[in-house]
């Protein structure tokens, strides 16, 4: 039995089952025969005898073959790679949102593991120190900071002799020129250290020292002054008609009061409207609010001694302070 397959125009014959065959096939369609080393690659069916018809994927109709088996269809080995690789778009639809709802609880469980800053901290910041005055604020042409009154009795401003109206340009030796640089040199400032205080009053620059505190002590200082047993003072005039003038050839400042008002401490110690008060209690007086804290402070049924500018003249008068109910 030959083994070459005999070519005929193009057309290859089994040398098996003498079938004819295209040209160039490696094996028989027929009986599965091997023709030989050609240079086609045979992508379609090997035939197995036993394999009942229809069972088999291809053309499997029983025809025997050299070796006792039928015909099978074999699918290449490229197409069988393609197919098994292949991911539908519903697929990759569901694999999107897996990866999304993982991902999504990998970060929710390390955010709540992050601890939390407090509402409106924007990160860690040391506690800062305190003078016990209202509030700085930058002076005219940035000559240093100013505040309008001291408003904690006993605080380290109070102490430290300053009232408001001065002007602050050095602190522990540092310049300052702006409310901001105070602020920040405050949060530097280590509680309860005694700094050297450079300011300016009536044209003329002074020296003291000040210890500052803690919030909390500054705190406690105002709420032991509101819940003195005294009660707070009372001098009879309109706080909101009072004003803040210089005094004509000086450089010093006091507070116009424009309405005193009747049968009260003031007026019955002699206070007319259009006096500048520049002094209370021995306390220099250069502010409406500083007028306002010393009032407050002053104990009720006690005298005072207010020094004013009436018409170009000082005058000293004692006033018995009223106790504000």
């Amino acid at each position: 039995m030959s083994m070459n397959p005999q070519m005929e125009a193009g057309v290859s014959t089994c040398g098996n089952c003498r079938s004819p065959m295209p040209a160039g096939l490696r094996f028989c369609r027929n009986c599965g025969f091997r023709l030989g080393e050609g240079t086609a690659e045979y992508t379609e069916t090997v035939r197995f005898q036993n394999a009942p018809p229809g069972t088999l994927p291809g053309n499997n109709a029983p025809h025997p073959g050299p070796y006792g088996f039928g015909q099978m269809s074999v699918p290449s080995r490229g197409k069988i790679g393609k197919r098994g690789r292949r991911i539908s778009g519903t697929s990759w639809m569901f694999i999107g949102l897996l990866i999304f709802f993982i991902t999504s609880g990998v970060l929710t469980a390390l955010v709540k593991q992050i601890p939390r800053m407090p509402r409106g901290s924007v990160g860690i910041v040391a506690p800062r120190s305190y003078v016990g005055v209202d509030d700085f604020d930058t002076a005219e042409g940035d000559a240093g900071v100013t505040f309008a009154s001291v408003e904690t009795p006993d605080g380290p401003a109070d102490k430290a002799g300053l009232v408001g109206g001065d002007i602050i340009t050095t602190v522990d030796g540092q310049p300052v020129h702006s409310d901001d640089e105070m602020t920040s040199l405050m949060r530097r400032t280590p509680i309860g250290k005694t700094v050297d205080v450079v300011y300016i009053r009536d044209g003329e620059t002074k020296n003291t020292k000040l210890t500052t505190i803690s919030r909390e002590e500054l705190n406690r200082l105002s709420r032991a002054f509101a819940d003195r047993p005294e009660g707070l003072g009372r001098f009879g005039y309109e706080e909101n008609d009072s004003e803040r003038v210089e005094i004509p050839g000086t450089k010093i400042f006091g507070v116009r009061l424009d309405n005193i008002n009747p049968s009260l401490p003031a007026d019955m110690a002699g206070i007319k409207n259009g006096d500048v008060v520049i002094e209370f209690g021995g306390v220099p007086i250069r502010t409406p609010e500083e007028l306002h804290s010393r009032v407050r402070r002053a104990i009720p049924y006690q005298s005072v001694d207010v020094v004013i500018m009436r018409g170009g003249e000082r005058l000293k008068i004692p006033v018995k302070m009223g106790k504000l109910e």
